[in-house]
């Protein structure tokens, strides 16, 4: 069984902070449960594009408010507690933060450690996601 508090995570190797979002890292790879978890803050009055081609994700709101665009189309959803949004198509979109949005993120294949967005907008593969 695994136990671990967010509190045990901010500050270590699996806080992850770049110029738009936090990403708290309860979950990886070496946890062995073929998932990440995430706990994710996106900074209020920004916006991220993203597009994991190597990864699925599905986010869920806790708190704030904000919108998912998918592109190129350009459909818009409203994101706010209580709102789910799985990217099951490897979509790219754009995430807009109107507050300070407060995210639980799943990732299969489950996030390694300290990944960030590449210029591509996704989190790369390792080794041992291509074997």
């Amino acid at each position: 069984m695994i136990v671990r508090t967010l509190k045990e995570v901010i500050g270590t190797e699996r806080d992850v902070s770049t110029e738009t979002w936090v990403s708290r890292r309860l979950l990886l790879r070496e946890d062995g449960l073929g998932f990440s978890l995430h706990e994710t803050l996106v900074r209020a009055g920004t916006e991220t594009e993203m597009c994991y081609r190597n990864h699925l994700e599905a986010v869920y709101c806790v708190e704030g408010e904000g919108e998912v665009e998918v592109l190129p189309k350009g459909r818009v959803y409203p994101v706010a507690p209580g709102t789910m949004y799985a990217l099951d198509g490897h979509e790219r979109h754009v995430l807009r933060a109107r507050s300070t949005l407060r995210l639980v993120c799943v990732f299969n294949p489950p996030c390694a450690g300290r990944e960030v967005h590449g210029a591509d907008g996704a989190y790369p593969l390792t080794e041992e996601d291509e074997r």
